[in-house]
């Protein structure tokens, strides 16, 4: 079994893994919709799906501050990491050891390479590119109107994301035209950027930040012409078997707030 990481690595496994730790949580939540159980042994204290399998899993620590030593002990066949979620000096800490298989996702395209890689290593590649085709013909479908939105992560400061940020890429998916699509990563902006920009929906995450309905307000006096929805932080940045559920959101999230 071998693959090319997302940072471009050659990771090989003489036979499927038997113990498996996982810094990601939406991809522990994948390892576990593809029917592994047993041979997780580790994962963050984010990894909270499904949740009545991930209460039997050893917590190592949060996506930033994980506990290599920890881990080792553990003594993974394969770690699975992120390159923006998990910090560099640590993961390379773990390769010291043995494989780590680094994702970098940007866009569903990616998301779903990341599926059938994993499924391949762990040895569920006919899951694996099962899943990827129900996702495929999920998203398969164009939105029929495109509406100008920004989506916030965070307040105090305020921040969006760029047009090279995954979660952008869920947005023209949902029907949305990131007005920061321009930019890079996670911008900071203030209240006269969005008054300038003026979106037609401006979008407030659960997650990392969690907005509340008490933040929809506030930007309602700022935005009087703009609709302003909490959504789902997982539904738009998670990857994964996660996916699966993006669809019947994104056509639900429009369609009942147009009115």
């Amino acid at each position: 079994m071998k693959v090319i990481d997302q940072i471009g690595r050659a990771i090989e496994l003489n036979q499927a893994p038997k113990r498996i730790v996982s810094l990601v949580p939406s991809i522990t939540e994948l390892l576990y919709d593809l029917g592994l159980e047993s041979e997780i042994v580790g994962i963050t204290r984010y990894c909270i799906l499904p949740k009545e399998k991930v209460k039997s899993a050893h917590k190592i620590g949060g996506t930033k501050d994980f506990d290599v030593d920890l881990i080792l002990n553990l003594k993974p066949d394969i770690v699975f990491a992120n390159k923006e979620e998990n910090p560099k000096e640590k993961v390379e800490a773990i390769q010291a050891h043995g494989p780590v298989y680094v994702s970098d996702v940007q866009n569903l395209e990616q998301a779903i390479m990341m599926i059938e890689d994993i499924g391949q290593l762990i040895g569920r590649s006919e899951q694996a590119v099962m899943l990827s085709k129900q996702i495929q013909a999920d998203f398969a479908v164009t939105p029929e109107k495109i509406y100008s939105a920004i989506y916030l992560i965070w307040n105090n400061p305020v921040m969006t994301v760029g047009g090279d940020t995954y979660i952008s890429d869920m947005m023209r998916h949902a029907g949305f035209e990131n007005l920061y699509a321009d930019s890079t990563r996670y911008p900071i902006i203030n209240e006269n950027d969005l008054v300038e920009k003026s979106p037609q929906f401006l979008l407030l995450s659960s997650e990392p930040f969690r907005f509340t309905n008490s933040h929809c307000a506030y930007f309602r006096q700022l935005l009087p012409n703009t609709t302003i929805l909490l959504v789902d932080g997982k539904i738009f940045s998670w990857y994964g078997s996660h996916l699966r559920r993006c669809r019947s959101y994104f056509d639900g999230l429009i369609a009942k707030n147009l009115d």
